[in-house]
């Protein structure tokens, strides 16, 4: 029976990513399928601290291998906004049409449009609290493109591409992305540890 793993989240894009990268190498758990009801405030000042607050949550109070992440935007003309508040940049948390309208916004006078999607993911393996980091490098596009993925999708032209994320399909965008390349990090980690020789090979 795989092995069972929390994701700290409900976010029905992320569990559709990560599950696409994880296979059924282990049995992919969310908030929702554990009982978790609670508001997880995200207090922390950096993507690190935000992952951490979640995993930690999960752990302390339900005593599972687990792990959360944090993401966001990081625009070198905004001074790396919106960063650690990506999600309610306009205000309202998660309303992606206002996140990307104050963007748009705030980048009419700028010729320098370089941006990164940043993912810090915090895995409790074990007791034990482990990181992994993923980018990607971009562009911000002057309007939106594209209706898949989610967020600032549909403004964010990743390098050495001419279309946004959200004319991507799942596959290329899992391919590069942000947290496709920290679930790297965190899948390589469970293959080497995973007390399963059976997983071990499958991961």
């Amino acid at each position: 029976m795989p092995h069972q793993l929390v994701f700290a989240t409900n976010n029905r894009h992320k569990v559709d990513e990560v599950s696409a990268k994880i296979g059924d190498s282990f049995k992919l758990l969310t908030l929702d399928d554990i009982g978790c009801t609670a508001d997880i405030e995200e207090t922390g000042l950096t993507f690190r601290e935000n992952a951490s607050i979640k995993s930690r949550f999960i752990f302390d109070n339900y005593h599972l291998d687990c792990f959360g992440d944090d993401s966001g935007l990081e625009i070198d003309a905004l001074g790396g906004e919106p960063g650690v508040f990506s999600a309610r940049y306009a205000g309202a948390h998660g309303d992606h049409p206002a996140n990307i309208a104050k963007v748009l916004q705030k980048m009419e006078k700028h010729t320098l449009r370089t941006a990164r999607f940043r993912t810090v993911i915090s895995l409790i393996w074990e007791g034990e609290e482990h990181f992994f980091e993923g980018t990607v490098e971009g562009t911000i596009r002057h309007g939106a493109s594209g209706t898949g993925g989610f967020g600032y999708d549909p403004i964010f032209e990743p390098a050495g591409h001419h279309i946004t994320f959200a004319e991507m399909s799942m596959e290329q965008k899992n391919s590069m992305s942000h947290r496709a390349r920290a679930m790297d990090g965190m899948i390589a980690f469970l293959k080497e540890t995973s007390p399963n020789p059976l997983q071990r090979r499958r991961l």
